[in-house]
């Protein structure tokens, strides 16, 4: 299982907790047959992580004060989408990665065909999990609702798209908008949708309040990801799971490099200020949804 950051608060720890006994669940046995795809699956999911997409699910259900319960499929169809996508990054044709969480990634450990087979199971288990959530049988429309947004998260508009575009902007100068747009898709869409799936999972309709969502999840999905181009270069590959200064060595355009290291991090603290804005005034139970904005700023992994 995961091993728990003891940076995150008592309650996020209970969080990334919990969508780990859920995913334990949901997840296909390792000793069912195709055992080597399902091992490869599991390895995949459960090999660590810091759950984050999850967290946020859980904590704008609590911020709507809904028992937490009812965002479990959506968190775990989350960690599984991004779990997936990691897969598939990995992979040589991608960012040819060697070590993910500290550990050999899937297709080094399993080979690069089982590795696409286990990313394309992947994918398809999140709907999967989604669907037949029980608040989605007893409310078809929201079901669907949320599995759309899932699908707009993660596809041609979403993170496979910023994929794309990060992998054809290797070596390219991207200026400071182009590569905000890029992220925006790649990391932030999924960030995003984890923030209102949870909302909606709560029950919540409200326009306004799933925009100030929207907006608080933006900005956290902007700070995560300024905050891991800062640590590509200064963090440590133990801490941080994964080789330290892949990024410039692959001479993938990030943060530290069109901005300089300096200016990143105002701009990691400008995101958590605008974050933390978007809350004022909801009507929310935000204190979950703050700690998690500090914790995308201040992480060390």
């Amino acid at each position: 299982m995961n091993p728990i950051r003891p940076e995150l608060t008592p309650a996020l720890r209970d969080h990334a907790l919990r969508v780990e006994r859920v995913l334990d669940r949901v997840l296909p046995p390792a000793g069912a047959e195709p055992r080597g795809l399902h091992t490869a699956m599991r390895y995949a999911v459960l090999g660590g992580g810091k759950r984050i997409r999850p967290m946020l699910a859980y904590g704008a259900a609590h911020g709507l004060r809904a028992s937490i319960e009812c965002a479990d499929s959506a968190a775990a169809a989350l960690e599984i989408i991004h779990a997936y996508s990691l897969v598939h990054d990995d992979l040589p044709a991608m960012d040819d990665d060697a070590m993910r969480r500290g550990q050999p990634t899937c297709h080094v450990k399993f080979g690069e065909a089982l590795a696409i087979l286990a990313g394309d199971a992947l994918q398809a288990l999140a709907f999967a999990v989604l669907l037949t959530d029980p608040a989605g049988v007893t409310a078809p429309a929201r079901g669907v609702r949320m599995a759309a947004i899932l699908a707009q998260a993660c596809g041609s508009g979403g993170m496979a798209g910023g994929q794309a575009i990060d992998l054809a902007a290797v070596g390219q100068q991207l200026d400071e908008a182009a590569l905000e747009r890029m992220h925006a898709r790649k990391t932030g869409a999924l960030i995003r949708a984890a923030v209102v799936l949870g909302a909606i999972a709560a029950g919540c309709d409200d326009s306004g309040t799933l925009q100030a969502l929207d907006r608080y999840a933006a900005a956290v999905g902007l700070a995560f990801q300024i905050r891991d181009d800062i640590l590509d270069v200064d963090g440590e590959t133990a801490v941080i799971g994964k080789q330290r200064g892949a990024d410039q060595a692959r001479a993938k355009p990030t943060y530290p490099a069109i901005l300089g290291m300096a200016a990143a991090r105002e701009l990691c603290e400008a995101q958590r200020s605008v974050a933390l804005a978007a809350l004022d005034g909801a009507g929310l139970q935000a204190d979950q949804l703050r700690d998690l904005a500090h914790h995308a700023v201040d992480r060390g992994h």
